[in-house]
């Protein structure tokens, strides 16, 4: 089987051919460097995702905070761990950096705010 990619690890944004035997990799083609080979595995093997997100803040200037993960977590989890994230709700203040859940889902990955909100005066 062959799929196509298109690498997303440097601005040079290769098509990537990947030729798959019983769902190991064959050959790859078309990376102009060692990344492309790299985010193909990654892709094929385990592919990873990153969220940007917002949650509720109570008693805030804003009505929402933006919130991220501290590293990818796997696509097949996303949909779990957005819903966990749609759970939290904030008390202003809250500042950039605060970690909002630790090891979301028991994965090696934080929510952390990534806009400070003020409390309303």
């Amino acid at each position: 089987m062959l799929r196509e990619f298109t690498c997303i690890m440097c601005p040079q944004g290769c098509d990537i051919q990947v030729k798959l035997e019983e769902e190991t990799i064959a050959e790859v083609s078309g990376n102009r460097c060692p990344r492309g080979r790299e985010y193909v595995t990654q892709e094929i093997e385990n592919p990873m995702r990153n969220i940007a997100t917002s949650v509720l803040v109570e008693g805030g200037e804003l009505p929402l905070a933006s919130v991220r993960l501290t590293s990818p977590v796997p696509k097949a989890r996303i949909f779990d761990v957005m819903a966990e994230i749609k759970k939290a709700v904030l008390k202003a203040p809250v500042c950039e950096g605060d970690v909002v859940i630790s090891r979301v889902l028991g994965l090696d990955s934080d929510v952390i705010v990534t806009k400070s909100v003020d409390k309303v005066s």
